[in-house]
């Protein structure tokens, strides 16, 4: 069946984890007395890397700031939609400053980039469907933030509340897909217990045939994927996520980012994407 779904190349904005190990605890996966493995995030890194080429994805990078041990996370730096840039506001002191430098390199790009006045925390809790955004809120992006996106681009905005501390940011319980267009839905997994009732109310039907996951496809860090409408470049470890991705004529591209569980993030959180 994969010869029916057609990959689309993308464009990504990612971070080496030179300076990447977890200092502080700022999600419930996180511990500062567990010990990184830098050497090993690295090659994991890495071979996420070496993945999105080979299968015709383009890669831009942004130098690691020593003392931001989270810079690695670049999804979270902003959402960008049509050329257009909303850039971040972390809930978290620690994390704050990246904001700078990722304004910066989007700037020096030639982007106009928006601070939001409230918190937002980029694609980690906006996600681009192709036709609206799905956002986040509950634990880091405020519904503020939600309306100041919809005012920036001018594309609806659909709130939806998290409910599940394990899951705080929308990129770790729901990814899109397909991208829907004037004449298309697009599709999208997710893990419906990590939303409120009436969030997976409305995903029911937004996307009546979505690919739902179980709670250990999303503790896998199976959410956290990448698809460009036929490679789902997903984590290892999500195994029956995987075969209904693949009953579904999807092929996934398993790649191994379990150091960077450790600190809340996966392969989503280390890619930007420049649309």
């Amino acid at each position: 069946m994969s010869e029916n779904r057609v990959p689309r190349p993308r464009r990504f904005l990612v971070c080496e984890p030179r300076h990447f190990a977890v200092q502080y605890a700022i999600n419930p996966w996180m511990n500062p007395d567990t010990r990184v493995d830098v050497d090993l995030a690295q090659e994991q890194w890495t071979a996420l890397i070496s993945a999105y080429r080979a299968h015709g994805h383009s890669i831009d990078r942004l130098e690691p700031v020593p003392g931001l041990p989270d810079m690695v996370f670049a999804a979270n730096s902003a959402v960008v939609v049509g050329g257009r840039v909303f850039g971040s506001l972390f809930h978290s002191p620690e994390r704050r400053p990246e904001s700078t430098h990722y304004d910066l390199w989007f700037k020096t790009a030639g982007y106009d980039v928006h601070r939001p006045a409230s918190v937002a925390e980029g694609e980690g809790d906006l996600v681009w469907t192709g036709r609206y955004l799905l956002a986040g809120t509950g634990f880091r992006t405020t519904r503020e933030a939600h309306q100041e996106a919809q005012e920036f681009f001018g594309h609806p905005v659909i709130s939806l509340t998290l409910v599940d501390p394990y899951f705080y940011h929308l990129d770790t319980a729901l990814f899109v897909l397909d991208q829907g267009n004037q004449g298309n839905q697009g599709n999208i997994v997710y893990y419906p217990e990590a939303f409120s009732p009436g969030s997976r109310d409305v995903l029911r039907r937004l996307f009546p045939d979505a690919v739902l996951a179980t709670r250990d496809d999303a503790l896998a860090w199976g959410l956290n994927s990448v698809s460009d409408g036929r490679h789902v470049f997903i984590a290892p470890q999500a195994e029956t996520l995987a075969a209904r991705l693949a009953d579904r004529g999807y092929e996934p591209v398993p790649v191994d980012l379990s150091e960077f569980h450790k600190a809340g993030g996966g392969i989503k959180c280390c890619t930007q994407e420049i649309r």
